[in-house]
């Protein structure tokens, strides 16, 4: 399916749909444990911006932003995504607005498209980090961008993840995996 038609289109409630490479890809709601990593991903970034209100412009996810990716034929609906500018004043704004981080907790059913085909697409589209949040896997891996590639670094629960796009930003992944366990 062509990005054109699949963007207005509508689905049927309690599932989630991407278009991926021309491709539309439907996903069950994740459960409880991916919401609560969500949801906490989001309270560490909420009170970072509490602290620095003049640093994040807003933070959307799921239902509430896209990504149009042209090019792929594609239409992302990241967990989390962090915009420090406001939106282009065009009217298709979600194919230009770039998010400078964008965050995605893995689900069994999502590792190829997170790891991989997202990877390559958010970088295409000029994101500046990429966090992939892996609860089975007990670390994120933060896609920073440099010279058109990105560059890898491993997180663990031990370490705290800071961020030049958000100074003073002292992210905990343990509480993120944390949550994940409560769930």
């Amino acid at each position: 399916m062509s990005l054109a038609k699949f963007e207005p289109a509508l689905g049927q409630e309690g599932y989630v749909y991407e278009l991926s490479r021309g491709v539309v890809i439907v996903s069950d709601v994740p459960g409880i444990p991916h919401m609560l990593q969500v949801d906490e991903v989001r309270e560490q970034f909420s009170r970072y911006r509490s602290q620095h209100p003049d640093k994040i412009y807003v933070m959307g996810g799921g239902s509430d932003c896209k990504i149009l990716l042209s090019d792929f034929e594609s239409e992302r609906h990241p967990d989390l995504t962090v915009y420090l500018t406001p939106p282009p004043k065009e009217k298709r704004f979600w194919a230009y607005w770039i998010p400078e981080i964008v965050v995605e907790v893995v689900s069994p059913t999502s590792v190829e498209r997170d790891y991989v085909l997202k990877s390559e697409e958010y970088l295409d589209f000029g994101i500046k980090e990429y966090w992939i949040i892996d609860a089975d896997r007990r670390e994120m891996l933060v896609q920073r961008r440099g010279r058109g590639k990105w560059s890898d670094r491993v997180v663990t629960p031990s370490q705290i993840y800071e961020t030049k796009l958000l100074p003073g930003l002292r992210f905990d992944c343990k509480a993120v995996f944390a949550a994940a366990e409560r769930g």
